[in-house]
């Protein structure tokens, strides 16, 4: 009975899910009825994610009393997230290079269901990065849109708030009492999770079933196993190596929620107030935590970076590129590290990453609507390889911050796990 109440939340997440998933399968495009549900739930959620962006990181960073603490974390997010990134890449790229799907696919059949090109220009890839991490004005920082930018600003601000010493000290009690009020928010407003994504999921699988069944069914299944390879098996490494079988066990136990809420919102954003959850539960260190899963989903995704590859070599596929060189290896990896860091943090993740492969690569700007197919069908495991890998990342950023027992040192202190 007590395991069953552990569980509680999450059965009833799952089987929202599910019934979700069901009733998309069977009504299909009726299920639209519903979306106002789902998407009340999924704007509740995106409207605490800003002040909780905000206020998690700069509260995080403003009440570190080492600041060489604040730089060995982010050091070693950036060489984590960076290594766990290339390696998700190479796991595709060799994956696609064994059985590239589209060279058992009619082509032109594959065009005939893609949508009109959109009309917007290409950008350059010196104005891709300038708009990925800075804005022009203040209030544009507050925004899910916008949230590398305010991560920046966060860090900033924390940083100069823990500098200025005593007297900096009542913002950073502000900044740490008004986290703790936005995380309650975040609770009352997960008890409408089960309905809202299940309305939300129910949708989603009622919009896209006909677009996954018309086209691009090779590159679906390719990834869904390379993503079930990855999740199941890459993320137990990682958290074995974070802290041995303990940690794999911490890791699977309290993954579940995450998992389930990305697969159901296809957003990364959305699941920050969950991993941020998760990840304490884990026995992540607060201020590893709050840095590491807000950073993470904007600027680490490995599901996105093999979505990347998937669509680079679909374009080089399509118009006969090389694709065996170093060098167009090196470049096509590269790019896709770029796509995972630009992608937005919301269902399908706008269209940076589409518009970058094709600046860089010399593409027709009408090409972003082929590529942006890829990114609709991929979206929903692309989302949960993002949003678990940065819950075991912020597990890998414990070990080497606090040393090889750092699980054991949380239990010590009290936290459970």
């Amino acid at each position: 009975m007590k395991l069953l109440r552990n569980y509680t939340f999450t059965i009833c997440l799952l089987s929202g899910i599910v019934l979700g998933g069901l009733f998309g399968v069977i009504f299909g495009d009726k299920t639209v009825i519903v979306k106002p549900i789902g998407d009340i739930f999924l704007n509740l959620m995106f409207v605490v994610i800003v002040p909780l962006v905000f206020l998690s990181v700069s509260s995080a960073i403003a009440n570190m009393k080492q600041m060489a603490r604040l730089g060995k974390i982010i050091g070693t997010i950036f060489a984590v997230f960076f290594t766990t990134a290339v390696i998700a890449g190479i796991i595709a790229f060799i994956g696609i290079s064994i059985y590239n799907p589209l060279h058992n696919v009619d082509l032109s059949a594959i065009t005939a269901h893609l949508p009109k090109a959109p009309t917007e220009e290409g950008k350059g890839l010196a104005e891709i990065l300038v708009t990925t991490f800075t804005v022009p004005d203040f209030l544009e920082l507050f925004t899910k849109s916008n949230l590398l930018p305010l991560i920046i600003f966060s860090i900033l601000f924390g940083l100069a708030t823990s500098m200025a010493g005593e007297k900096g000290q009542p913002v950073a009690a502000f900044l740490n009492s008004a986290t703790e009020v936005i995380l309650k928010m975040v609770q009352f407003i997960m008890y409408a999770a089960p309905v809202g994504l299940g309305c939300y999921f129910a949708v989603t699988v009622g919009e896209l079933g006909p677009q996954i069944i018309n086209g691009y069914l090779g590159i679906f299944f390719l990834y869904l196993v390379l993503a079930v390879i990855y999740f199941f098996g890459m993320n137990t490494l990682y958290a074995f190596i974070a802290s041995g079988k303990t940690g794999v066990k911490v890791f699977w136990k309290h993954v579940t929620t995450p998992a389930i809420t990305a697969i159901a919102t296809s957003s990364s954003a959305a699941c920050i107030p969950v991993n941020l959850v998760a990840t304490k539960k884990m026995g992540v260190p607060d201020d590893i935590a709050e840095t590491v899963i807000p950073l993470g989903a904007n600027t680490h995704k490995d599901g996105s970076v093999m979505g990347g590859i998937m669509k680079i070599v679909f374009l080089f596929t399509l118009f006969g590129k090389d694709m065996t060189s170093a060098s167009s290896i090196l470049a096509i990896l590269a790019v896709a590290f770029l796509v995972g860091a630009v992608m937005g943090a919301i269902p399908s993740g706008g269209m940076t990453g589409e518009l970058l492969i094709i600046s860089i690569f010399g593409f027709s700007p009408e090409l972003v609507a082929t590529i942006m197919i890829i990114s609709t069908i991929i979206d929903i495991p692309a989302t949960l390889l993002n949003s678990t890998g940065n819950t075991v990342c912020a597990m890998l950023v414990s070990r080497f911050v606090e040393g090889k027992n750092w699980l054991k040192k949380q239990v010590n202190i009290g936290t459970k796990i």
